[in-house]
């Protein structure tokens, strides 16, 4: 049995009590952070709370390795980790499609999503989200300020009058024991908005900060402004909102202290 299983948003308590189950009956536990992580813990503290021990894994470990996964899900029940929610990341997909493929029974245990978790801190609607993208480094992809992918999706979701949730590049360098703090590099919001607004330098947009922790941030602007703010520790996203319901723009207006000026009247 493999048992996919999402972590949540931000520390070792943030998991499901069904996940929580599952993890500490595993024989063997694999996780990746490369896609994203859990800022407000790292693989000791989930080691102690959950007692179990896990092997990190890294991108080629999963992706052009899983030999390690697959084989203790063949002889025992394995339980692969990742943060927020299993599936999001087609990584994780074609692992599960490999385990079928060998006759291995799989299960998948979903944890909250930055995407869920973005709709519910600002008030904005779920389903007027359209295509969400990420944004790169610009040294990531060869090429200076955003590449035109980000540009032509955002364009079509503005078009739509879609929302769209921006995810922000993380490069996590891996230690022995999973994530290295010395070698993480983060997107800062106000660096994603100072890049957005080259293109939209009016446009209201919304940043997301720690969702998940004790203390989450939400702030609404035009990107601009927001690219002349500091919005703390990560993990950041920005939402650019697409037409509003008169709910939603009071809910940016109270909730994330959107100007009165942006929002429809």
């Amino acid at each position: 049995m493999l048992t996919f299983i999402g972590l949540g948003l931000y520390d070792e308590r943030s998991i499901t009590v069904e996940g929580r189950e599952a993890l500490r009956a595993a024989d063997s536990v694999f996780a990746e952070f490369y896609t994203s992580r859990l800022v407000g813990a790292d693989v000791t503290d989930l080691e102690r709370h959950h007692d179990v021990r896990i092997e990190v894994r890294s991108r080629e470990g999963v992706e052009r390795d899983p030999e390690a996964i697959l084989s203790a899900a063949e002889t025992g029940d394995a339980a692969f980790l990742t943060a927020g929610d299993t599936m999001i990341s087609t990584t994780h997909t074609d692992l599960r499609m490999r385990a079928e493929a060998r006759g291995i029974e799989t299960r998948v245990i979903h944890g909250v999503t930055a995407q869920t978790a973005a709709a519910g801190l600002t008030g904005l609607q779920n389903y007027r989200f359209g295509k969400a993208v990420t944004l790169p480094f610009p040294y990531a992809h060869g090429g200076d300020g955003v590449p035109a992918s980000v540009i032509d999706a955002i364009e079509a979701n503005r078009e739509r009058g879609l929302h769209t949730l921006v995810y922000l590049d993380i490069k996590v360098g891996m230690g022995p024991k999973g994530p290295d703090p010395e070698h993480e590099e983060y997107m800062p919001a106000d660096n994603a908005a100072e890049l957005l607004a080259a293109g939209w330098e009016d446009v209201l947009a919304v940043v997301v900060a720690r969702a998940g922790s004790p203390e989450p941030l939400v702030a609404a602007d035009t990107l601009s402004a927001l690219a002349t703010r500091s919005f703390g520790d990560p993990l950041h996203l920005l939402v650019i909102p697409g037409d509003l319901h008169h709910v939603e723009a009071e809910a940016l207006a109270g909730l994330a202290g959107a100007p009165e000026y942006l929002l429809p009247t």
